[in-house]
């Protein structure tokens, strides 16, 4: 895991030097254990080094093969390196470091940009091939690893986080219109290529993108589910279960490849349960597991330790609760709005920030449980879907899940800001339009898996995480376990209030107390019922000059937000003042 900057010059100048190295600073929490820099004709490349996976020097990056003429940055982790580097070795090639990002090189000069195919892992990379002066810019199937661009005149930049590349400087910080429409509507995603700034873009999941030496640029995108039945053969409830488990088995088992010790961040449900379950299945001892909690607000428990607890004690792993205290809190979500690439709302932010902190003193692999709820149906949004329509699943999906409709939306904007057209609507009405997800839930369940998910949760685990320099791995978005949750029949999934088939899986693998527990969330009470210095510093936010200047929001609605601060609820409950206070509290942040 490791930050990663550059820049490619398309008009035969040389690199900007001083810019790219402007990157380094802003990417050094990515990591902590090292740095290096690289230039070569239009190219310049800069790095920042968590050491995982070859601890030794000859791991370092950028990396150059002269021999192959060929030079790259990599953020993450290829699980299946060895096997791609036996297979490599026993073409001819020969290596110089036991490091997963050799492998990309060479898997690169053997197979092209089909090489991501592939890939089982995580991964952003910006590789060079120094006889052409062409670029490639890579990111993996779910988008777990991110990788910003920002264009200029005769140059492109890119890297792994958005504050690195407002570093560099001479970046178009005008908000995106689109962008801020769907931030206010569709539950605060922005989905890629855009972001809430102009002058920054994204490159899409499952995205190779070729830039040559004189400017053209292509995009591959090269993984896509297909969110039906078509390509698995009928299989009982009981088939089901048992290929869901074998898969969850085998990227539980990947991601333990490592050359340090692998944690577990353990919230107390089912998801993080099943993985302390699995990796205990499969021999690990000692395992080091850790669960944050936070003081009650306005009635609200603010932590699942009994949960967390039960499972520690079940699985006997070395288990540390890390209770948040009010002193603590307020500093903590202004370290976590600093951490953020790009404005994320959700309270599960602050949760993961702090947990980072605590857990990075200790460990810096950990697994986590993201990404089963999008895959697996598990939020209440979904059983709304299953009896609709699929020529009506648009207007379905959208009544379930936007924060705010169109219409509503002219209420709350500034006129100035307003569309003449329902961006997120659009957006949602191409999705479902595309080839594949036959039903409505599988309509929704694609769009969730593929955009929600990589652009809310995905990113906000990526992100806190490394704002500590910890690498976060995510076992349920292993493409295989997706592909395999994209087949699966709805109504299985929607069982048992939702997950069912990963619920009935579990039985006898992690305990039913957990199983059939209610759903819970990373309860975060201080957020979602605004009061004290929080809701002081969003007041002060949404009414500094900055704000006022930008004048993005209609004066009454604040007014109104402001007088009741826990009044109003988005569709999903989330507070919208909140949503309202965390945008502006980012901008002022970045000095927007």
């Amino acid at each position: 895991m490791c930050g990663i900057g550059g820049e490619f010059r398309l008009d035969g100048a040389p690199p900007d030097l001083a810019a790219v190295e402007r990157m380094l600073p802003a990417l050094a929490s990515r990591g902590p254990d090292g740095e290096g820099r690289w230039q070569q004709g239009p190219v310049a490349l800069v790095h920042r080094r968590l050491r995982i996976i070859d601890l030794s020097d000859a791991g370092a990056q950028p990396m150059v093969d002269p021999e192959l003429g060929l030079a790259v940055v990599f953020n993450g982790c290829i699980y299946n390196y060895r096997e791609l580097r036996d297979e490599l070795t026993t073409a001819g090639y020969s290596f110089r470091s036991t490091s997963d990002t050799e492998v990309i090189l060479k898997a690169y000069h053997r197979w092209g940009t089909a090489c991501v195919e592939r890939f089982y892992g995580m991964f952003a990379f910006a590789l060079v091939e120094l006889a052409t002066h062409t670029l490639v810019l890579a990111r993996d199937r779910l988008g777990i690893k991110p990788l910003y661009l920002a264009d200029g005149p005769g140059r492109v930049r890119f890297a792994s986080t958005l504050p690195a590349l407002l570093a560099a400087g001479d970046v178009d910080t005008d908000l995106d219109p689109v962008a801020l429409h769907h931030y206010m509507s569709f539950h605060s995603v922005v989905p890629p290529p855009r972001t809430i700034l102009a002058g920054v873009r994204k490159l899409p999941p499952a995205t190779v993108r070729v830039i040559t030496a004189d400017g053209r640029s292509t995009d591959t995108t090269y993984w896509r589910p297909e969110f039906n039945r078509a390509a698995v053969p009928a299989m009982s409830a009981d088939e089901w279960q048992e290929r869901l488990m074998a898969a969850m088995r085998t990227a539980v088992r990947r991601r333990m490849v490592a050359d340090v010790p692998v944690g577990v961040l353990l919230s107390g449900g089912l998801d993080s349960s099943l993985i302390v379950a699995l990796l205990a299945e499969q021999g690990q001892t000692g395992l080091a597991t850790f669960s944050i909690g936070f003081e009650a607000a306005a009635g609200e428990s603010g932590d699942e330790f009994h949960y967390s607890d039960l499972i520690a004690r079940h699985f006997d792993t070395d288990h540390q609760q890390i209770r948040i205290g009010g002193k603590r809190f307020v500093p903590a979500v202004h370290q976590a709005i600093a951490a953020m690439s790009e404005p994320m709302v959700s309270h599960d932010c602050v949760a993961f920030h702090l947990l980072s902190e605590e857990v990075s003193q200790r460990i810096t692999v950990v697994q986590s449980g993201q990404g089963a709820d999008e895959i697996l149906a598990g939020y209440d949004w979904y059983p709304p879907m299953a009896n609709v329509a699929r020529a009506d699943a648009v207007e379905a999906y959208a009544r379930v899940f936007f924060d705010r409709r169109h219409d509503a939306l002219g209420g709350h904007l500034a006129p100035e800001w307003m569309l003449d057209h329902d961006a997120s609507l659009e957006f949602v009405a191409a999705h479902f339009g595309a080839p594949g997800a036959d039903t409505a839930l599988d309509a929704a369940l694609r769009l969730d898996s593929l955009v929600m998910l990589v652009d809310d949760p995905v990113k906000r685990v990526d992100n806190m995480t490394m704002a500590w320099g910890l690498e976060a791995r995510v076992p349920f978005l292993d493409h295989e376990v997706v592909e395999l949750a994209a087949a699966c029949p709805p109504a299985m999934k929607l069982a048992q209030g939702g997950k069912g088939v990963l619920k009935a899986a579990s039985r006898g693998i992690v305990p039913d107390e957990v199983i059939d527990r209610p759903k819970g969330y990373f309860p975060v009470p201080a957020i979602r019922h605004l009061s004290g210095p929080l809701l002081d510093d969003v007041r002060d936010a949404l009414t500094a000059r900055p704000a006022r200047e930008r004048g993005l929001f209609r004066k009454d609605y604040l007014e109104e937000l402001l007088d009741a601060p826990n009044a109003r609820r988005t569709t999903l409950g989330s507070n919208a003042l909140w949503q309202l206070g965390l945008l502006e509290l980012w901008l002022q942040r970045i000095g927007v």
